[in-house]
């Protein structure tokens, strides 16, 4: 019985060892890699429908709407230069 929860302490300790070296070391960055992911998946999503308001208010056309939402598919924003008047 005490060898499962020697083992189990041991790997919280290794544990907790790691993730205050990854914190302190400057070469880590302070926030996880899932947020990271999370910040940029909302980011696209916000792109998403912000070009969807913009065919269905008129300002841009299908083909580049396409592109747009090819580009998000990839998970690359795509703007297009602004036509001059």
């Amino acid at each position: 019985m005490a060898a499962p929860a020697i083992l189990i302490g041991g790997l919280l300790l290794v544990a907790i060892f790691y993730d205050i070296c990854r914190l302190i070391g400057t070469y880590q960055s302070r926030r996880p890699p899932l947020a990271r992911l999370r910040g940029r998946r909302s980011a696209l999503e916000a792109e998403e429908r912000w070009c969807t308001g913009l065919l269905l208010h008129g300002h841009i056309d299908a083909s580049s709407y396409r592109r747009r939402m090819s580009g998000l598919a990839h998970g690359q924003r795509v703007v297009d230069p602004r036509p001059r008047p």
